[in-house]
C-alpha cells in the first residue's frame, strides 16, 4: 500500500474518531448496571442452585469484558472527549475490572506504537519468538517460552496473574501519578472486598466472584491472543516496520455472533482500532463497513479462531505463524543446510 493510499484510508476513519457523550453514559448505564444486578442475583441464587448461580456468573463475567473495553477506550482518552471525564470513568471501571488505569494506559500505547515490530516487543504484548530466536535459545529458554505459549498456563493462570500480580504492583520507574492511581484502585478493591465479605461471608463471595473473574480474564486474553495470533499475520524488523500494515495486515477482523460482539464491544474489529486508536468502540463498525479497503483485513470467526492455538513461533521465512510440531521439521531442514554449507563453501541454498 503507497504512503498516498494510507493517508486516505486514515482520512476515512478519521470522522469516527469522536466521542459521543450520550452514546458513552448509554453504554455506560447498559454495561455496569446489569453486572450489578447480575452479581447480586448470582449471590442470591446461592440459596437455590450453586450451578445457577455461576451460571448468573459467567453472564456477568460477560458484563466484566464489556466494561474493560470502557475502561480501554477511556486509557485511549476515546470515550469522552474531556480526559478528566475519561481518567474518572477509567479509574472506576479499573475498580471493577481489576486493572491499574494510569499503569495500563501507558503499556497499551506502548503496544499500539510497536505492535508487529519485532525490533520493539516486550510491552503489552503476547510473547512470540521467532523460529531462529527458538532455536538459538538454552534449554531454559525454550522451556519458560513452552510453558507460556501452553493453553492451561496462558488462559488458565494468566488470569490469576494479571489480576494478582501484574496489575497490582507498580513497575520500576513508575512516575508518582501512575504509583497513585494504582495505589488508588488497589485499596478500592480492598475496601469494597472487605464490606462484601463482612456482608455476605467470604465462601459466598469467592462462589461468586471467583468465576466472574476467572471467566472474563481468560476470555480478555483469548481476545487479545487471537487478534493478533493469526497465521499470515503481520511482523517486521523495526527498519521495515510500518504504522499502517501492522494495523491492517497485523489486526484481525474477528466476527463474531451479535450478541459476543455486543459484550465485547465490538473490540474484534481490531484493524479499525489499531488504524486509529481514538476511534471509540460503538464507532467501529460503522468504520469498518464504510471504509472499503478494511475489508480486505483478515477475518477470523469463533470456529477458525480456534486454529490459532497451534501458532507459536513466527517464521520469518515464510512469514506465517508455525506450530512446535512444524518447527521441528524446519529446524532440521535448516541445520541440514548449514551442515551442507560448512561441508561445501560453495552450496547455495536454493
Amino acid at each position: 500500500m503507497s504512503r498516498e493510499k494510507q493517508a486516505q484510508l486514515r482520512k476515512s476513519v478519521a470522522p469516527y474518531a469522536s466521542s459521543n457523550t450520550k452514546a458513552s453514559i448509554i453504554q455506560m448505564i447498559n454495561t455496569i448496571i446489569p453486572f450489578i444486578i447480575l452479581w447480586f442475583l448470582a449471590y442470591q441464587a446461592l440459596s437455590v442452585s450453586i450451578f445457577l448461580s455461576i451460571l448468573l456468573s459467567i453472564v456477568a463475567a460477560g458484563f466484566v469484558i464489556r466494561t474493560f473495553i470502557i475502561f480501554h477506550d477511556c486509557t485511549h482518552m476515546s470515550f469522552f472527549k474531556n480526559g478528566k471525564a475519561n481518567r474518572i470513568v477509567g479509574t472506576i471501571t479499573g475498580i471493577i475490572t481489576h486493572f491499574a488505569f494510569e499503569k495500563w494506559k501507558r503499556d497499551h500505547s506502548i503496544h499500539h506504537a510497536t505492535s508487529g515490530n519485532l525490533d520493539k516487543r516486550g510491552t503489552g504484548d503476547i510473547w512470540v519468538m521467532t523460529v531462529d530466536e527458538y532455536m538459538e535459545s538454552s534449554f531454559w529458554g525454550k522451556l519458560g517460552y513452552r510453558l507460556y505459549r501452553n493453553p492451561i498456563v496462558l488462559f488458565g493462570l494468566g488470569p490469576f496473574y494479571l489480576f494478582l500480580i501484574s496489575n497490582r504492583f507498580n513497575r520500576k520507574g513508575a512516575k508518582s501519578k501512575e504509583r497513585f492511581n494504582t495505589y488508588i484502585i488497589n485499596v478500592s478493591i480492598l475496601v469494597i472486598y472487605a464490606l462484601l465479605i463482612w456482608a455476605i461471608g467470604w465462601q459466598a463471595f469467592l462462589t461468586v466472584q471467583l468465576p466472574i473473574l476467572f471467566i472474563a480474564g481468560a476470555a480478555g486474553i483469548w481476545l487479545f491472543y487471537v487478534q493478533h495470533q493469526f497465521e499470515d499475520s503481520y511482523f517486521e524488523n523495526e527498519d521495515e516496520w510500518d504504522y499502517v500494515k501492522a494495523a491492517v495486515d497485523g489486526s484481525s477482523y474477528y466476527k463474531l455472533p451479535k450478541v459476543l460482539e455486543w459484550l465485547t464491544g465490538s473490540i474484534g474489529y481490531h484493524h479499525v482500532h489499531h488504524l486509529s486508536p481514538r476511534v471509540p468502540n460503538y464507532n467501529l463498525e460503522k468504520a469498518h463497513e464504510t471504509t472499503p479497503p478494511l475489508h480486505k483485513a483478515t477475518t477470523i470467526t469463533l470456529k477458525t479462531s480456534l486454529q490459532s492455538i497451534r501458532f507459536r513461533l513466527y517464521d520469518q521465512a515464510s512469514r506465517s505463524f508455525v506450530s512446535f510440531k512444524e518447527y521441528k521439521v524446519l529446524a532440521a531442514e535448516r541445520k541440514r543446510k548449514t551442515g551442507l554449507k560448512m561441508k561445501n563453501p560453495s552450496f547455495q541454498e536454493k
